[in-house]
């Protein structure tokens, strides 16, 4: 497995691996190159592994200095806990993703005919993008679309990060069934709305993505400025075809109100991606978002074809609130372990108000407080501390936070980050009790196994070796696959520390490694003939003439003239 190059801010990057094709158990999915090449429909179990970042802190962390275990807090900023709402997220996502290749399958008579229809459109551009509509409108798409809706901080972003880079970006594919099949597949694709909500930035951060993912130019080619959207969506539908695209996520997309344009253009733009262009698309966006989906009920149905999933925050009395809890605790790092008391936990929540990203952000806060603060001998974190953390430390957010709290309506809209009303979106995301009962009862066997203690020490150090900044040649990924070695060739119960001095020392050699490939070579230029007989005769301290004449290249003038 290769790892793609390091991407800008603002795109994301996955693995980039050869084609392996493997068995399906549906039918409609045989005999389809690029869902064949997919990993297989994961479950649940694998979700629950590979979504879950728990980060390490030992006995001995706990132990070391108050300068030292400040910085070791920062390691739960990296801590992500699987829900059931991951899992809705996971099962849709892999829906879209092989359902919207049903009509783009490359063996198919109907795809290559796509293909021809688009050359044809791209050679007279300038009038194509008038017609392209009609003219693909016969082809039939496969693509859905999905719209996640929730206040900001709740993990979204983070959520289909973490579930995209399950999948492989980029696929390479070389043979299928023993014949030359030469294609270039990209799973997935992420960008992030432009600010000023541009439909026609949008389509360059199309462009700029592939370029950063294939080192192509066609943000240079396709997305200069006299280009009209319509153009640059005809060459979008043309990328999505060549390159077999299985999803666009668009996140951000509350800024499209900024835009300009109307919100039928704006609708119609989300639906055109999905019914002409052929890509399964999910649109990620705060609660601003849900007026992109007012007034056309039609097209708001159309641009969330496989409905909305609605992001809320937990509640206090839910069971995946308790366990989110109960699991966070567990990464306390002060020299007394606290409780979580009944009053504790009111006043955590209360401060919170169930929001991931002001859970954690309060849980460390809290602890820093209770490590120096004089009064607090113990370091213990109670209802006192959290209330006064959260008043001083988290003051910028204390009007937000109140507004939720009191489920103030008028100050609420003030920030449409965190309005969310049930009743104007599409489907309402409902808990399943059920299921939150098996990810705790399978969250704690897999604490419980080899395998799971690998991956948290391999998650634990991976994060810390990326941290140090000091490997310049080195991606994510790499480090990843290094560590994961280490972790493999290692007794499971190493001290971590040694872990870390051996996979710090391999990271070293690695990086210089790939440093010296990436430096341009000097290639010793093969002296010229004559110059080589020069250059020995000097090294032998002989003239090079006598050389020369002695090799036959200077004749005798008189003879040569004479003959």
């Amino acid at each position: 497995m290769k790892s793609l190059k390091k991407a800008t801010n603002t795109v994301l990057i996955g693995d980039l691996v050869d084609a392996n094709y493997k068995k399906q158990s549906l039918s409609e999915y045989k005999n389809n190159p690029f869902i064949e090449a997919l990993p297989p429909i994961f479950n649940e179990d694998d979700v629950l592994e590979r979504f879950m970042v728990t980060p390490r802190i030992t006995e001995q962390d706990k132990k070391s200095e108050k300068n030292i275990r400040y910085h070791v807090l920062k390691r739960v900023k990296n801590f992500i806990q699987p829900l059931p709402i991951h899992f809705e997220v996971e099962r849709r996502l892999s829906t879209l993703i092989r359902r919207g290749y049903l009509a783009r399958n490359p063996l198919d008579k109907s795809f290559l005919e796509r293909i021809r229809v688009l050359h044809q459109l791209r050679e007279d551009e300038n009038e194509a993008h008038k017609y392209i509509y009609e003219r693909l409108n016969y082809i039939r798409s496969t693509a859905d679309s999905l719209s996640i809706i929730g206040i900001s901080g709740i993990g979204k972003t983070t959520a289909i990060e973490r579930l995209l880079l399950m999948y492989p970006q980029v696929i390479k594919h070389e043979t299928y069934e023993g014949q030359p099949f030469s294609r270039t597949q990209i799973v997935w694709l992420k960008i992030d709305c432009p600010y000023d909500g541009s439909l026609s930035t949008l389509c360059k951060s199309f462009f700029k993505a592939i370029d950063d993912l294939l080192g192509t130019r066609y943000l240079e080619k396709y997305g200069y400025l006299s280009r009209v959207t319509s153009t640059m969506l005809l060459h979008m539908t043309s990328l999505a075809s060549m390159y077999g695209i299985g999803v666009l996520v668009i996140d951000e997309i509350q800024h499209l109100l900024h835009s300009k344009n109307d919100q039928e253009e704006m609708l119609n733009f989300i639906v055109t991606l999905s019914n002409t262009v052929g890509i399964p698309t999910v649109l990620i966006g705060t609660s601003k978002a849900q007026k992109l989906f007012k007034g056309n009920f039609r097209q708001a149905r159309r641009a969330a074809s496989e409905g909305s999933i609605i992001w809320d925050r937990m509640a206090e009395d839910s069971e995946e609130w308790e366990f989110f809890l109960e699991t966070l605790w567990e990464l306390e790092c002060l020299i007394t372990r606290s409780e979580i008391t009944d009053e504790v936990k009111k006043t955590f929540y209360d401060e919170c108000q169930g929001i991931t990203s002001v859970a954690v952000c309060l849980f460390i806060l809290a602890q820093e407080r209770a490590m120096f603060d004089d009064d607090n001998v113990n370091e213990i974190i109670d209802s006192k501390v959290l209330k006064k953390t959260a008043k001083e430390d988290m003051q910028i957010i204390q009007s937000m936070m109140k507004a939720i709290r009191t489920n103030n309506l008028k100050d609420m809209m003030k920030y449409e980050d965190i309005m969310i009303n049930l009743d104007e979106l599409m489907i309402n995301h409902k808990r399943d009790t059920k299921l939150e009962g098996e990810i705790r009862k399978g969250f704690t066997e897999r604490q419980n196994t080899l395998d799971y203690k690998r991956r948290d020490i391999t998650e634990s150090l991976s994060v810390e070796i990326s941290a140090l900044g000091i490997f310049d040649s080195l991606n994510v990924n790499d480090i990843r696959t290094l560590i994961t070695k280490i972790v493999e060739n290692n007794p499971i119960n190493m001290e971590f520390n040694l872990l870390k001095t051996d996979a710090i020392q391999q990271a070293i050699i690695l990086n210089q490694q790939k440093k010296m490939k990436k430096e341009p070579r000097v290639k010793k230029l093969l002296l010229l003939p004559l110059l080589e007989i020069r250059t020995k005769a000097l090294e032998k301290k002989n003239h090079p003439y006598e050389a020369l004449l002695k090799s036959g290249y200077i004749k005798n003038p008189l003879y040569e003239f004479y003959n």
